[in-house]
Formats: C-alpha cells, sequence, structure tokens
C-alpha cells in the first residue's frame, strides 16, 4: 500500500506524511526531495512549475513509488498532485495507491504559508498553485480538512482508508 498525502504548499503534507508513516509503521519520502535544483530555483524565485517542470519530477517520484512495491513494502511519499494527469503519472493504474487530498482555505494557506520558514517554496506561488489545482472527488482521494489538528487529520485519513 502507497499512500501519497496531497494538496497545495502549505496544507501539511510533510508533516501529515511523517506522522502516517509512523503510524503505519513504514517508510516516508517528501515528494519535494526529487525536485531538480531548476525547479526548486524556480519556485524560489516565485516562478511557478510549467507542466514541462513537473512530469520529470512526476515520473521520478512514480520510479521511487515501483521501487517500494518491488520490494514488497507500505510507503507514505507526499507530492502536491495538484492535477489528475499527474495523479494518473503517479498512480499507474495501481490499485494500492491511495491519495489523501489536504484541503484547506486561501486564508488558512496564506497564514501558515507566512509564518513557515526554511522552505523553498515563495508564498507568492499559492494563487498559482491555487489555480492550478483540480480538487480530487471521493473516487480519486480520501480528502480530509486541515482545519483539525495533525492528529485528528491522521485519525480521520486512517479511518476513511480502512472503510474503503
Amino acid at each position: 500500500m502507497i499512500l501519497i498525502a496531497m494538496g497545495v504548499s502549505g496544507a501539511g503534507k510533510t508533516r501529515i506524511g511523517e506522522m502516517l508513516a509512523e503510524r503505519l509503521k513504514c517508510s516516508f519520502t517528501d515528494g519535494d526531495a526529487f525536485h531538480s535544483a531548476a525547479n526548486k530555483e524556480k519556485m524560489h524565485n516565485g516562478i511557478p512549475l510549467t507542466d514541462d517542470d513537473r512530469w520529470p519530477w512526476l515520473r521520478t517520484i512514480r520510479a521511487a513509488i515501483e521501487e517500494k512495491q518491488a520490494a514488497h513494502e507500505d510507503a507514505v511519499f507526499t507530492c502536491s498532485s495538484l492535477k489528475r494527469s499527474y495523479r494518473d503519472i503517479l498512480r499507474a493504474g495501481d490499485k494500492d495507491v491511495c491519495f489523501v487530498y489536504l484541503k484547506g482555505s486561501r486564508e488558512v494557506l496564506q497564514e501558515r504559508l507566512q509564518t513557515r520558514t526554511g522552505h523553498f517554496f515563495d508564498p507568492s506561488l499559492l494563487q498559482s498553485q491555487l489555480d492550478t489545482l483540480e480538487e480530487p472527488g471521493d473516487d480519486e482521494a480520501i480528502t480530509v480538512s486541515i482545519e483539525l489538528t495533525p492528529e485528528q487529520i491522521v485519525e480521520e485519513t486512517l479511518s476513511q482508508f480502512r472503510a474503503r
């Protein structure tokens, strides 16, 4: 089983992904680690990524997912996965890949980004991500509000996952 915590920057993907991995006793991999230096530089400078910037990044994450599957290991990944076409690359038709959409209002996301330190993402890019976001439906992801506490988000995610 592969869980992918998804959503725009500031949604808490890394924190929730780490907590889910701890609860599930499996590995955690942050999708940001797979961004090229050029992608990170663009985002640091407030330049939105294009699909052409994202395709190699997504394929690299998919390869890491396949490595976990080949080793018969469960894992939690994070990836913004903003568009259905991006999620299709990551899922690649696998029934054991499950997305967890961390959904929040622009106001909450903006507040979080303004107080975050040590990340390459320029907060001015939030609107670009929201404009790009194609929210997944119930057929595609578990949706959990980021207005819950991190512990509640993990509990709600696991509850919805078990119900599937």
